[in-house]
């Protein structure tokens, strides 16, 4: 009976120490987000993401330590993510994409940093400050053949989805005018913090003021909706309604967007009196106006009128930018010719480089073919 006894015990002890082995090496598929920067507030989406378990931030890099030691007490995070050397927490993490959250004009750098260790980058919109840093992250892309993605807020929003799918239904015809709206009060009104304001506000660091912060959105929209067709002209014009607020850059602006069969306008704003991201795309029966990220208003020439107060959510992996960017990572689907995508986004930053080039030349800008 004894050894009966003892021959269950070790079973027993067996088993445990070998569940224990596999619990502890079973293999974590979420994937290996490295953060390159802080000082962009919008790096609270990922770090909620990584609050609710569902993001795997492996490594931080911040050259600023009061700026970590800011998030690291909101989130509570661990210091072992935190680095102040990016070729450090590179080599101990070992990320399989690294998500910009610096300066837009900084972009460049995380590309020429991670394109050669063949490491997929995700910035925060816009792509760059300036087409001519948008042209030398393209190059390195293509050259070491690695995912260069933009994550814009407006990319998750089922309103627009439902916008896209109608008009590729076509229940309104071909398109013939865009509208997209997208502002508030202003950053400063707002209380974005200090650090994201040092970059924001500086016509350097983020290449434009309201222009490119809110005029990028329309932009890349735009191009979604044409199916990546390059227009033919740009103009522009934009004010500066609070100098003494934003003493270096434009607040308000509009971009005309010409097609060979349709037009974009593009209003992007920091002097509203709401926060406002909206789109009406007009077709040849009717037109459809998204209000928000959910409501939309479905008018036919006709005089139909239907409202869809909550429009269904988009399937995944196209409802989420972290649900998104580990699809595109693991090759499930192309990340080619959508919002997130290379080749939409230099089009978008052109758009962006005539709109700068019409202000500043008081002109159309025709674009090369």
């Amino acid at each position: 009976m004894k050894s009966k006894f003892y021959f269950e015990k070790l079973i027993l002890l067996a088993v445990f120490f070998s569940c224990s082995f596999a619990s502890a090496n079973a293999q974590d598929t979420r994937l290996r987000l490295g953060v390159y920067g802080l000082n962009h507030d919008h790096i609270v989406g990922f770090f909620n993401q990584w609050k609710k378990g569902t993001a795997n931030v492996v490594g931080v890099y911040e050259p600023s330590r009061p700026l970590w030691e800011k998030y690291k007490k909101r989130y509570n995070l661990p210091d072992s993510i935190y680095f102040d050397d990016v070729n450090k927490m590179i080599k101990a993490t070992r990320p399989e994409v690294m998500l910009g959250y610096n300066a837009v004009g900084k972009h460049v750098d995380i590309v020429e940093l991670c394109a050669p260790l063949h490491i997929p980058v995700m910035v925060e919109k816009p792509l760059a400050a300036t087409l001519a840093q948008a042209k030398r992250m393209e190059a390195l892309a293509n050259k070491y053949n690695i995912k260069l993605l933009t994550n814009y807020e407006t990319t998750w929003y089922s309103s627009f989805q439902y916008i896209y799918d109608k008009v590729n239904q076509d229940s309104i015809g071909k398109i013939r005018k865009m509208v997209i709206r997208d502002g508030h009060r202003g950053p400063v009104e707002i209380g974005c913090s200090p650090e994201f304001l040092a970059w924001l506000t500086d016509p350097v660091l983020n290449g434009a003021g309201a222009l490119n912060d809110f005029g990028c959105y329309g932009s890349d929209l735009a191009t979604w909706l044409m199916h990546g067709q390059r227009p033919i002209a740009v103009t522009a014009i934009a004010k500066h309604y609070k100098p003494s607020v934003y003493p270096k850059v434009e607040d308000d602006a509009q971009i005309i967007v010409e097609y060979p069969t349709a037009t974009a306008v593009i209003e992007a704003s920091w002097n509203w009196a709401l926060n406002l991201k909206d789109m009406e795309v007009w077709g040849e029966r009717g037109v459809i106006h998204a209000f928000d990220g959910t409501n939309v208003q479905f008018r036919l020439k006709e005089g139909n009128l239907g409202l869809v107060s909550s429009t269904k959510a988009i399937p995944a992996p196209n409802n989420d930018p972290l649900v998104y960017v580990t699809a595109v990572i693991r090759g499930q689907i192309p990340g080619t010719d959508d919002q997130p995508s290379l080749k939409y986004n230099m089009i978008a930053m052109e758009i962006l480089d005539a709109a700068k080039r019409s202000i500043n030349e008081g002109k159309r800008i025709v674009l090369q073919p």
